[in-house]
């Protein structure tokens, strides 16, 4: 029998029980729950299980924490790299860090939303300041780094890789609003594929671009990294549509001159319409569905017919505005051959350079009230260049190292500036201790000159008359040579 309490507290007996319920303290022990050792791992259990429910998260925050993830790229790295350590976990989540807030630095429309976007996602403070100028000097480097390639390019001439057979280029411009007033044309390269889609309609895929602000020339040579990387020189066809600028003709001629030209369908439409208005203008009077079936025939039938129609309007109604466009269609006679382009499995639209120019200059040039310095725009283009093309890591890692690089020379310098200086300084007291420690020794003189240097000077005589005048005046009358022979 021992005494104990009850639930209420009460002080009475409690029957004594057995060892093996009350709970046995031997290994001999059987029974199942017996022992205060397994008592103490149920114990150990249950609070392990608590603390797991504690730390289960709302099916919310499951889905939050999966996006990050997606968006990171963490998930594909731990199947990759299953017994990865913390360290290394670590890193991994630092370097997708680092890229995706440089990327929403330079994709934001603005610098002021890119900081406040990362306080909210990451957690990161920055000033807007400081955003600008991380995302200037990512740019500048990127930049450096597509030049030296240009020069390596245009040097070594390699081969290009392998790319698809069928192949289109397309180049236009659009205007940014630069520092001081003055808007400059930013050009636009844009490369894809030529495929047809299920329906069985010509359509170009997997487009890229190359955009900046440069001359025809410079600007040629800029995109010759982005046609060698796709393969432009290996491809069995090329075809450049585009609008009739002058520069085109020329940039088509750098990298295909063999490049089937096609002028743009819409292009060569808005000018047929202007010449309607124009007849209209001048009190001529044109079917209410005129423009429709000259364009019909322009892209069933050819360009010959409807160059004919037009110019016996201009013949009819002579103005300088439609003979302007009407002399334009007709230099470009060659290509306006929609029939036979279609046929060929061609695009006859250049819509995709045209939605580039939106995607890649003006969303991110053209916000409200954006000024650009001129020195900045290239910078941000070859970044804006990388996220559309879908080539954001490459640009981030290129850009990176050649920042490192650059920071690595600066260093070096730096620190031979102050080896050189160091060198010199050390040159200058070396200079002065031996100077101090070997004194000038007195040049060595005869024993004539020392004694005739030791003879105390002799003092003038007593009889010496300090009142003879200094100067005496000469004679009067010269004295004879005879005479002073006899005073001798």
């Amino acid at each position: 029998m021992e005494h104990g309490a009850d639930a209420s507290g009460r002080v009475g007996v409690v029957a004594s029980k057995p060892l093996w319920q009350r709970g046995c303290v031997s290994f001999f022990c059987t029974q199942q729950g017996g022992g205060k050792l397994e008592e103490k791992d149920q114990e150990r259990e249950e609070s392990m299980k608590a603390k797991k429910n504690k730390r289960e998260r709302s099916p919310q925050m499951q889905q939050v924490s999966a996006g990050l993830r997606d968006v990171l790229g963490m998930t594909q790295w731990r199947k990759e790299h299953p017994k990865a350590t913390w360290a290394e976990i670590e890193a991994a989540v630092d370097e997708r860090m680092n890229q995706l807030r440089a990327q929403l630095i330079q994709d934001v429309v603005q610098f002021e939303p890119a900081r406040e976007l990362l306080e909210d996602l990451l957690g990161v403070q920055v000033s807007k300041a400081t955003a600008r100028r991380a995302t200037l000097a990512t740019g500048a480097a990127a930049l450096a780094v597509w030049e030296a390639e240009v020069e390596r390019l245009k040097q070594e001439a390699p081969q290009a890789p392998e790319g698809a057979d069928k192949q289109a280029l397309s180049g236009d411009g659009a205007f940014v609003h630069l520092v001081g007033g003055e808007w400059a044309e930013v050009k636009t390269l844009a490369l894809g594929e030529v495929t047809r889609n299920k329906r069985g309609e010509v359509c170009t895929q997997h487009l890229s671009y190359c955009s900046r602000l440069s001359d025809a020339a410079s600007f040629a040579e800029a995109t010759l990294v982005e046609t060698h990387r796709r393969g432009l020189e290996r491809a069995t066809a090329v075809c450049a549509v585009q609008d009739g600028a002058e520069w085109l003709q020329g940039l088509v001629d750098y990298h295909r001159a063999d490049a089937v030209c096609i002028l743009d369908f819409a292009h060569a439409a808005e000018y047929i319409n202007e010449i309607g208005q124009a007849v209209q203008a001048a009190g001529g009077r044109l079917p209410t569905r005129w423009l429709e079936g000259v364009l019909h025939r322009l892209k069933h039938q050819g360009p010959h017919r409807v160059l004919q129609h037009l110019t016996w309007l201009a013949a009819r109604y002579p103005s300088s505005l439609i003979q302007e466009k009407l002399t334009y269609l007709q230099k470009r006679e060659a290509h306006m051959q929609y029939p036979t382009y279609q046929a060929a499995g061609w695009p006859i639209g250049s819509g995709s350079v045209e939605s580039a120019n939106k995607l890649v200059v003006e969303a991110r040039f053209k916000g409200a009230g954006m000024r650009w310095g001129r020195q900045h725009v290239n910078p941000m283009l070859v970044l804006r260049n990388g996220v559309c093309n879908r080539r954001w890591h490459e640009t981030w890692v290129t850009a990176v190292a050649q920042r490192q690089a650059l920071r690595r020379s600066q260093r070096q310098a730096k620190s031979q500036q102050r080896l050189d200086r160091a060198f010199w300084t050390l040159v200058v007291w070396g200079v002065r201790v031996y100077r101090l420690s070997h004194p000038p020794v007195a040049a060595a003189t005869s024993p004539t000159v020392e004694a005739r240097e030791k003879q105390p000077t002799a003092r003038s005589g007593s009889r010496y008359s300090w009142r003879k005048p200094f100067l005496r005046r000469p004679p009067s009358t010269p004295v004879g040579s005879g005479e002073v022979c006899a005073k001798k």
